[in-house]
Order: C-alpha cells, then structure tokens, then sequence
C-alpha cells in the first residue's frame, strides 16, 4: 500500500468517524445524560440508606429506584418513599 492510499484511508475513515459522531450525538447525550442521572439517584438513595437508623426510611437500592430517581429527581425520590409508606 503506498503513501497516498493510506492517506486516502486515514481521510475516508476520519470522515466516516466525523459522520458518525455527527448522526449519533443527540441520542448518545441523552443516553448519558440518563445514566448520570442514575447514579445520582442510586448515590441518593444509599445516603437515605445510611441515615435508616436515625430516620427509620430506606428505599432499595435497585435499577428502577435508581431511574426513577434519576429522572424525576426530588420529586421521584418523594413518590418512592410514598409508595413505600402506602404499601407498608
């Protein structure tokens, strides 16, 4: 392979890499975005739970726990802890 094929190469491949990026960055922030939110609401959730012997509430720790919480936030984090006081 010569010089200006793998030039050629190295260009097609960048351009293909720039596409790419291009098409599928909103779906990937979002996806992130998501994920970020998760574990701040798994991190708020084992905080709860390491106040259980002074507050008497904990949740689980769990992936829809962790979503919900991610998502709606405070008010998420006050459904569960709802649901969990009507159920018990």
């Amino acid at each position: 392979m010569s010089v200006l094929e793998k030039l050629g190469l190295a260009l097609a491949l960048v351009f293909l890499a720039v596409a790419v990026i291009r098409v599928f960055s909103a779906p990937l922030k979002l996806v992130l975005r998501l994920a970020i939110n998760a574990l701040l609401g798994f991190g708020a959730m084992w905080l709860l739970n390491l106040t259980t012997a002074v507050t008497g509430l904990s949740l689980g720790l769990n992936l829809f726990n962790g979503l919900v919480v991610g998502i709606l936030g405070i008010p998420g984090f006050l459904l569960l802890l709802l649901v969990k006081w009507v159920v018990t």
